[in-house]
């Protein structure tokens, strides 16, 4: 890692706002990529981290690092994929939680679209150098069903899909809390946090349509198993309208981090305490084929989600 470039805030900073301040002192970067940069930890003021909305008052230190390009080609790498279906035109994996779906910023491997190029001899280009075959994505800490694409006009067909709300997506969540109701709706509109840019939020501004329905398959001790099937393909949806409800997917620490549910036995607030990744799988996928069969996919809960169950049950 190169050393950051530094600079003094000039007196007449005082009172801007530190992505418009270093937007006019560095024009190689845009602004948009400033705030990458800040919200990424790789702009310090005075050694602390700041926000890109953050005033200055004139004579600070800051110091700017911007990463190396990552590399616009992915490698293939060997990394174990459990494959449920595969053909000439698609495959359906099981993903594990913790894998990047694609390389992004800071990461240019060990990813799903590098396994994949290991183990398929070409993908769907829709999506990009980044993201070949990708038709849709689940967040990095989010385990289960993915579809990919192996050419474009299976990527174009199955894409459209997703696009009239056709696919059938439901996802197991662990939440916090116990919902007073058996089942419910969530249809609130999502888009970026205007304050905390890696997080979304409801009724942001440009705010995108967006629904969930969920229902309880099981209570637990604080918490409870829903099953949610989305209607939309926001940015962590899930994990935000339940949010917005009151019961934040356990594990959750960019949306839940605040919430205490209250747990009869101290092994299941210490269960609750130790998950370290939303609690949350993509349990069932229903979809046309490009040759026209109704095809239907399902993956039961993974052993760290079976083992938090285990915990929370009631006794």
């Amino acid at each position: 890692m190169g050393a950051p470039d530094t600079l003094t805030a000039a007196p007449d900073a005082e009172g801007q706002r530190l992505d418009r301040y270093l937007a006019a002192r560095r024009p190689d970067l845009s602004r948009a990529r400033i705030q990458v940069l800040i919200d990424g930890g790789e702009v310090l003021v005075d050694g602390d981290r700041r926000r890109p909305s953050h005033r200055l008052r004139g004579g600070e230190t800051i110091a700017v690092h911007v990463p190396p390009p990552v590399e616009a080609a992915p490698r293939p790498e060997d990394i174990p994929l459990r494959v449920l279906h595969e053909d000439a035109h698609l495959l359906v994996v099981d993903k594990d939680a913790g894998l990047a779906m694609h390389p992004g910023a800071g990461r240019a491997s060990g990813t799903l679209v590098n396994a994949l190029l290991h183990h398929v001899e070409d993908l769907s280009g829709i999506g990009g150098e980044l993201r070949p075959g990708l038709v849709h994505r689940l967040d990095k800490g989010t385990s289960g069903l993915v579809l990919v694409a192996k050419d474009d006009a299976s990527h174009r067909f199955l894409a459209a899909q997703f696009a009239d709300r056709s696919v059938r997506k439901e996802y197991l969540a662990v939440v916090l809390g116990q919902p007073k109701t058996a089942a419910g709706r969530v249809e609130r509109p999502i888009g970026r946090d205007p304050v905390h840019r890696k997080k979304m939020k409801v009724d942001a501004p440009r705010a995108r349509h967006a629904a969930s329905e969920w229902s309880v398959e099981r209570r637990l001790d604080g918490a409870a198993l829903l099953r949610v099937r989305i209607f939309t393909g926001r940015t962590h949806q899930i994990r935000v309208h339940l949010a917005s409800i009151g019961h934040p997917v356990a594990g959750d620490h960019l949306y839940g981090a605040r919430f205490r549910p209250a747990c009869r036995r101290a092994e299941a607030r210490a269960a609750l305490d130790a998950q370290e990744r939303p609690a949350l799988h993509a349990t069932r996928l229903c979809f046309t084929h490009p040759d026209g069969r109704s095809l239907e996919f399902e993956s039961p809960l993974p052993a760290d989600l079976r083992r938090l169950l285990a915990a929370l049950e009631e006794r």
